[in-house]
């Protein structure tokens, strides 16, 4: 049986505002650039520049815009509204952004294009005497190659991919022929399907086949497994020579090319520069920070768009009401998104100044020993910010020290007690830890047993699977394969 029940509830929703201020937050500086641009293209009412109306401002503050004002002593020549809605090829908004000085000097810094590294494979297949069918079948298999220059795909699919898309019949064996000669081609190495071929097709390139190459060769060909593995004695046992004869061949091998591909891509790949949301400066030991918002143009709510607002709502037809309706909403969306980048703007410096003081004396000194244990909790109950919050703040963002540009997020870390009790950064562990293992003997390395002992002698009670998890983030392989002839 159906009864109606009265009850209340409490539900936390939010607001547009508070969602867009939370998308702001997580933008470094050069998306918050784009995302601006975004913005003003999307919606007219906002400008670029500063608004020195005082009076203007005022009223855009207290405006709720439930009411349109109506000055009857200021009158405007007349406009329609699809002055601004329909006319978007000369609008300002879309063609640049006014943010810089004209004194100001410009050195844009061209970039090169060279030959590409599929490119280059083509150019040489081209000087094969192959006809058609053939060149169009070696042509695929180049389009097949990986960045590094292999060719991971099995030849059965292709057979099928060069059917369907080409409706070309080959077999495996025509594939492997025509891989034979992409194989011949610069840069050594290209073409192959593992590592171990890639490495015999550039031993065999040699043109002096020396003692050493030789030696090399049967390395890589017959114990690749005890090569990767750095099991010396075994081969140094089946080859039945001394290790510095062995240690001459290793160096061979490791004189290699292991990405034949990398060799030209490394020349055309573009790296994006990192650009610093904060920029800390040690002035006679006082620490100051500023946002970086140079590339950040002022934002204003357009003038005409408020005048628009007003003659419109003085108009009681139905078009006049309509249009009045649509230049509200874009004032409004304007305010709140200027609202939203003068809060992200507190929010972020409220946060990294507090993040600053926490960790003073690592930025002072740049010692990272220095670094104190710090978690979001410690910065949100600092701040008053939910963690969530802080979070955001310090995803993507850099901060520029006097001794780097950081990732904002590396300087929390958790903590360690030592033997005396006293709690450090667990980031100090892993400086300590990078140190002995940069000053080992490399012919006998450091174990994770040993690293752990070398720790405990300084205070610092770690288990071994704990200093096999910090060296597993720093990227350092386990003692075997560090170990050198």
């Amino acid at each position: 049986m159906l009864r109606q029940i009265q009850s209340q509830k409490l539900l936390q929703k939010l607001s547009p505002q508070q969602i867009q201020l939370m998308k702001l937050l997580q933008l470094p500086t050069i998306a918050l650039e784009q995302r601006i641009k975004e913005e003003m293209e999307i919606n007219p009412a906002l400008e670029e520049g500063v608004d020195n109306d005082e009076e203007t401002n005022s009223d855009l503050e207290d405006e709720n815009y439930e009411d349109a004002p109506v000055d009857d002593d200021n009158q405007r020549e007349d406009f329609s509204i699809s002055d601004y809605m329909d006319d978007d090829e000369g609008a300002s908004y879309k063609l640049k952004a006014n943010n810089t000085s004209p004194d100001e000097e410009r050195k844009e810094i061209p970039f090169s294009v060279g030959v590409s590294f599929q490119d280059n494979l083509e150019s040489q297949l081209g000087m094969k005497a192959l006809d058609d069918r053939e060149y169009q079948i070696a042509l695929n298999l180049i389009g097949n190659l990986d960045d590094d220059g292999y060719l991971r795909r099995d030849l059965s699919s292709i057979v099928d991919d060069i059917a369907f898309s080409q409706n070309i019949t080959t077999t495996e064996a025509e594939l492997n022929e025509l891989l034979k000669i992409i194989q011949d081609f610069d840069p050594a190495g290209v073409g192959a399907r593992d590592l171990q071929e890639c490495l015999l097709i550039q031993l065999r390139r040699i043109e002096v086949q020396t003692m050493i190459v030789e030696l090399a060769t049967e390395v890589v060909e017959k114990q690749m497994d005890e090569f990767s593995k750095k099991h010396y004695d075994k081969i140094s046992k089946k080859l039945d020579i001394e290790d510095d004869l062995l240690k001459e061949v290793i160096q061979e091998i490791l004189k290699l090319n292991p990405r034949p591909g990398n060799s030209m891509a490394d020349g055309q790949k573009s790296f994006q520069q990192v650009i610093a949301d904060f920029i800390m400066i040690n002035e006679d030991g006082q620490l100051l920070l500023t946002l970086n918002s140079r590339n950040s143009p002022d934002l204003k709510v357009s003038k005409e768009y408020s005048k628009m607002l007003e003659e419109y709502s003085k108009s009681k037809d139905k078009s006049s009401k309509e249009a009045s309706v649509f230049v509200k909403q874009k004032l409004e969306g304007a305010k709140w998104f200027i609202d939203a980048i003068q809060q992200r703007s507190y929010t972020l410096l409220f946060t990294m100044n507090a993040i600053m003081e926490y960790q003073k004396d690592y930025f002072l000194t740049g010692d990272e020993t220095m670094l104190k244990p710090m978690i979001l909790k410690d910065i949100a109950e600092r701040v008053n910010l939910d963690i969530s919050t802080i979070s955001r703040v310090a995803n993507s963002k850099y901060v520029q020290t006097p001794f780097g540009t950081f990732l904002l997020k590396s300087f929390f870390s958790e903590s360690l007690s030592t033997d005396s009790g006293e709690e450090v950064s667990t980031r100090e562990v892993k400086k300590i830890l990078e140190d002995c293992i940069a000053a080992e003997n490399k012919k006998k390395p450091l174990t994770d047993d040993k690293l752990t002992k070398i720790l405990k002698e300084k205070g610092y009670n770690i288990a071994r699977r704990t200093i096999a998890k910090y060296r597993e983030q720093l990227e350092i392989p386990v003692a075997r394969l560090r170990k050198e002839l």
